[in-house]
């Protein structure tokens, strides 16, 4: 791996191809066009890859999507994305065009899920947390602890509470626990 990749095989080139590819897509779905339809050259853009794009607007969350697992190309996955969370983030209105220019945009490509039985195996900055109790689910990226202040002990609570659970659900039986680290861009 060249200094220019990262630990998930992304180069500097891939990481801007995917940026340019969100803003494009945006404004390509605002101004009612065409959306971006090309298949860039790089093979690890076309790997099944799990990601998430979130959108800010002067440093306050204004959208975030994304897919846990690997359904499609990572390059595919992350148009996407880049319309659900402008469009479809049912804590937020739709993006508007005179937004555009003060949209702050971050790409979180994800290494695969791994369940675990101790929670003090959780690092926080390193790791994103998916809870799941029965049929609900919750999950906080990497960096979301990190930005917050959290302790491991709070990014527990707050991911149990994002699944519609008890803050302390994480201690319970049936209680599942699942970590992640992202390449974050």
């Amino acid at each position: 791996m060249s200094q220019k990749e990262s630990n998930f095989g992304l180069s500097a080139e891939d990481k801007k191809y995917l940026l340019k590819q969100v803003k494009e897509t945006i404004k390509a779905r605002l101004g009612r066009e065409a959306l971006p339809d090309d298949v860039p050259e790089s093979a690890i853009l076309q790997e099944k890859r799990g990601g998430f794009v979130t959108l800010k607007k002067r440093g306050e969350l204004r959208g975030c999507i994304g897919y846990i697992e690997a359904w499609k190309p990572l390059y595919q996955t992350v148009r996407e994305m880049a319309l659900a969370a402008a469009f479809d983030d049912p804590r937020f209105p739709q993006l508007d065009i005179a937004e555009l220019p003060e949209l702050e945009i971050e790409i979180s490509v994800l290494t695969p899920l791994r369940e675990i039985d101790d929670p003090e195996i959780i690092e926080v900055g390193r790791d994103g947390l998916l809870i799941r109790h029965g049929s609900s689910s919750g999950l906080l990226l990497p960096q979301v602890p990190v930005e917050q202040g959290w302790n491991r002990e709070e990014f527990l609570a707050h991911t149990c509470m994002k699944a519609g659970l008890a803050s302390d659900c994480w201690r319970r039986s049936g209680c599942r626990l699942f970590i992640f680290s992202a390449d974050i861009f």
